[in-house]
């Protein structure tokens, strides 16, 4: 019997592949998705990593937390008068995968809408972009595409001092179903993961101590942002240990003991938990078969700025590739080249991405950084503007943290904006827009800004640019 045809296969239903596949199908072309995910409810799910355990779940939980800790904390300064405030972490689960479950099976709606045929169970490249397709009970079934997309996504770093078992060493999936709250919760990695998990648990009471093998803090982030972010993180109670190297750790039934090593020495310490969140790496094992002959660049699939590998007819997005391994620039990704194969113009601005973590404050940027500028050697001119100036944060109790504009001091050109405050996972958005269109520091200055509102702080960035800013002392 012949194998199944399609236009288009895409192997991996996480933002990356499942948006590939309905804009492929949108544009007419007959595809199937090839997703092994078993869902919390043993159900087979679409979404992948940023649906089932990433993206989605760790905001629902940032959100509880955060509505926990403002009406037991700062409700009496707006003259509320509340109870004895208590948290259930088992109900605040339960909403997670509530949310979890209605969003994955939105997705599996979009399929059927879109005439998306999803394959399930684990898919596998051959030779003539034939895929195989294992589903969960063992039975194997081949496919035909002219196009075949590879879209697997990452899992989890893991290092040999920390071995997970997801009892009392535990990867982010492990932290974002605790139905208890740590009394102390170590966590190695102060990166997004790390941050974003360590406020949850921080919020709801746990002592939270931060193991990053760095010296400096958020390295990949804007330093003057990094070290402002640093300093709020304290204030919460966050013990961001530096230079700090894990060597060793060994769990009980009870507990985690963690050795480590920083510039004074080795040191003991004991956890009720310790979150691993070290990273993520591609998820390459056997979606390809080795006669077909595809060209890796380490454990990454090697592909060209149109996502375009070295076989013909077969590309590959999202964390499989070169770039930040963020779900929207998988998404973007998924749509341009579902529209290349297609035959029509698609295009990623890898210029123009934008990084969030969504700690209190939320921490954003798009662009260079202050010292990616000076590595590449251009001359710039920065201007920055702090949230304690704006009317509305004021509003808010909202005053942590600042808008930081960095412009080509010959051309104007906006190259960067990096933020750290309330809402900056949504304000960030005006500089990618300005950075898609090329657009300089003065455009972002001169267009008018609803008054009173978060989003000026921007604009008075810009215009500190120039020296003309309103609402704070300009730089002489």
């Amino acid at each position: 019997m012949a194998a199944k045809e399609f236009d288009v296969i895409v192997i991996g239903g996480g933002p990356a592949g499942y948006v590939n596949a309905i804009r492929a199908a949108q544009l007419g072309l007959k595809t199937a998705c090839v997703e092994k995910w078993i869902g919390k409810s043993g159900k087979p799910a679409l979404g992948g990593t940023c649906l089932n355990v990433g993206c989605i779940p760790s905001k629902a939980l940032l959100e509880s937390s955060a509505l926990y800790v403002n009406a037991k904390d700062a409700s009496a300064e707006h003259g509320i008068t509340v109870g004895d405030i208590k948290m259930d972490p088992k109900g605040m689960i339960e909403r997670k995968d509530k949310i979890v479950t209605e969003l994955t099976s939105g997705i599996a709606m979009l399929f059927q809408a879109n005439k998306v045929e999803w394959l399930q169970g684990a898919g596998k490249l051959l030779k003539d972009n034939v895929v195989e397709v294992t589903d969960h009970e063992g039975k194997v079934a081949t496919y035909k595409a002219k196009d075949v997309v590879l879209a697997t996504g990452s899992v989890p770093m893991d290092i040999p001092s920390a071995v997970v078992d997801n009892k009392r060493i535990i990867d982010s999936e492990g932290a974002l179903n605790l139905t208890e709250v740590p009394k102390r919760l170590g966590v190695i990695g102060a990166g997004v993961i790390g941050l974003e998990m360590a406020s949850v648990w921080s919020r709801l009471g746990s002592e939270v101590v931060i193991f990053e093998a760095m010296d400096n803090f958020l390295s990949a982030a804007d330093q003057q942002i990094a070290k402002d972010a640093a300093k709020h993180f304290k204030k919460q109670g966050l013990d961001i240990r530096l230079g700090a190297k894990v060597t060793e750790s060994k769990a009980s039934a009870k507990d985690v003991v963690v050795k480590y090593a920083d510039k004074d020495g080795d040191h003991e310490e004991k956890f009720d938990y310790l979150l691993v969140a070290v990273g993520r790496k591609a998820f390459t094992d056997g979606i390809v078969d080795e006669a077909v002959g595809l060209e890796m660049d380490g454990r990454l699939v090697k592909a060209d700025d149109n996502c375009k590998t070295n076989i013909a007819n077969v590309w590959a997005i999202g964390d499989l590739v070169r770039g930040p391994m963020l779900a929207h620039k998988g998404s973007a990704e998924g749509i341009a080249v579902a529209q290349r194969i297609a035959g029509q113009y698609g295009r990623v601005n890898y210029d123009a991405v934008p990084w969030v973590i969504y700690t209190h404050p939320e921490i954003a940027w798009a662009g260079k950084t202050q010292e990616q500028c000076k590595a590449d050697g251009i001359d710039v001119v920065t201007s920055s503007f702090p949230f304690a100036a704006s009317g509305r944060a004021k509003a808010m109790g909202a005053t942590e943290g600042l808008v930081k504009v960095i412009a080509d001091a010959k051309t104007d050109k906006l190259l960067g904006v990096h933020i750290v405050g309330a809402n900056a996972s949504e304000l960030i958005h005006e500089a990618v827009i300005v950075l898609e269109f090329g657009g300089t520091s003065e455009d972002l200055a001169s267009t008018m800004h609803a008054h009173p509102t978060l989003a000026e702080s921007v604009m008075e960035a810009a215009h500190g640019i120039h020296k003309s800013a309103i609402h704070m002392m300009n730089r002489k």
